[in-house]
């Protein structure tokens, strides 16, 4: 195995860690802790994917978060997202974060160690899904928030959970379990918290068992038909465009806090799913 690599240093909201064997663990963070999604994350994760993928002696990854939580709230954004060309920040990192995933050339696992509410699809895009317990997974920062779902999730979740499924996960606010998400088949194994990286370890140096080429052109194999999703003329590059216009109509976003004060947003009235609270107050509601 070759020296450190340097990338494993140039990022302030990833952490690596690798085996002799070249099992890559990826640690998603905000200052040591839980994930608080912000500019910085945004900004960092497709030149880390890029990073990832261009290096040969990462042959099997692991991804999970810090703490309890994956990620469950937003961090800081900066300025308001006012114009096209402040629009355009964010949509080339959700269309490079994506494509720059899925060059990855090694199997991936995520190991989803808590709430994921916030860009969950993270967790849920490997080649072998892990879940803790207390993982919740759900999509709080598009349409319930006041956002198209544009930038990859809906064709993520309607892959996923399948065209109504996945459509109602988005417009309702749904929050999926661990145990529903693996009857779903969006998880393939649920696991006490203390057993999750365990788990995910072990199969990861099973994995490394296997040559180079058989790992790689699998994890090609696999990944083929994302690659085709995301660049089919209705794929992240036409969302991210009907969310830009419908954000830029508006005026306002829940991810820079240019919302607060605005009438508009303090009208919007949150579809639930029969029989699920707020998850945001922790309130209840009847069953229509």
């Amino acid at each position: 195995m070759s020296e450190r690599p340097e990338y494993f240093d140039k990022y302030k909201t990833l952490k690596f860690e690798r085996s002799e064997d070249g099992v890559l663990v990826v640690q998603w963070h905000s200052n040591d802790g839980p994930v608080l999604y912000g500019a910085e994350h945004h900004s960092e994760w497709a030149p880390a994917f890029t990073d990832i993928g261009g290096d040969r002696d990462n042959r099997v990854v692991v991804f999970t978060g810090t703490g309890d939580v994956f990620i469950d709230r937003h961090g800081e954004w900066g300025v308001p997202i006012r114009t096209p060309s402040h629009f355009d920040v964010p949509s080339w990192g959700e269309k490079m974060m994506f494509r720059r995933l899925f060059e990855i050339e090694a199997p991936l696992i995520c190991a989803c160690n808590g709430p994921a509410l916030i860009h969950g699809e993270l967790m849920v895009l490997g080649d072998i899904n892990l879940a803790s317990t207390t993982a919740v997974y759900a999509d709080e920062g598009h349409f319930t928030a006041g956002e198209v779902p544009g930038d990859g999730v809906h064709i993520l979740w309607q892959e996923l959970l399948g065209t109504n499924r996945g459509k109602y996960f988005l417009l309702t606010g749904q929050h999926i379990d661990a145990y529903e998400a693996q009857r779903l088949g969006v998880v393939n194994e649920v696991l006490k918290p203390e057993d999750l990286m365990p788990r995910a370890l072990e199969l990861a140096h099973q994995m490394a068992t296997y040559d180079d080429l058989t790992l790689r052109y699998t994890r090609q194999c696999f990944v083929d038909r994302w690659k085709q999703l995301f660049n089919d003329r209705v794929g992240v590059g036409y969302g991210m465009a009907l969310q830009a216009l419908s954000h830029m109509d508006r005026g306002w976003m829940v991810w820079d806090k240019s919302n607060e004060g605005q009438e508009t947003y303090s009208k919007l009235q949150r579809l639930y799913p029969k029989n699920q609270g707020d998850a945001g107050t922790g309130s209840s509601r009847d069953a229509a």
